[in-house]
């Protein structure tokens, strides 16, 4: 069976697509950009937008009684790749060792003119 995540914490969908969607456990969440949710506004500068993305992934998480420590995978998008080392220390804060399962590629583009989105997976 299929539940649909929708949290009022984390920002709506800017598109046609779920928060995420559960299946057996296993949550797959959209990816998050830098959108506070109480404003609905796009953070302004990369480290403000990746401090916002993980306030996100925070509330989805805590929405669904997970944590970050149930995160198996992330997928990360860079508007530009110069920002790599600054996604490895905000990683160091937010996650503890073991970490999970990660990718990160160079997009031209991101929704709203983004300039970081990450997606995650976690399990139950």
């Amino acid at each position: 069976m299929k539940n649909i995540i929708n949290n009022t914490k984390a920002p709506s969908a800017v598109g046609t697509y779920s928060q995420g969607v559960e299946i057996n456990g296993t949550f797959y969440f959209s990816g998050q950009i830098g959108i506070n949710p109480e404003t609905s506004n796009l953070e302004e500068g990369f480290d403000n937008q990746l401090n916002q993305v993980m306030k996100n992934i925070d509330s989805l998480l805590e929405g669904c009684d997970l944590n970050r420590e149930n995160i198996f995978k992330t997928t990360i998008f860079l508007k530009d790749l110069g920002n790599f080392s600054k996604v490895n220390a905000a990683y160091e804060e937010f996650f503890k060792t073991p970490y999970p399962a990660r990718s990160c590629v160079e997009a031209s583009e991101l929704p709203k003119g983004a300039l970081v989105e990450i997606e995650v997976l976690a399990h139950k």
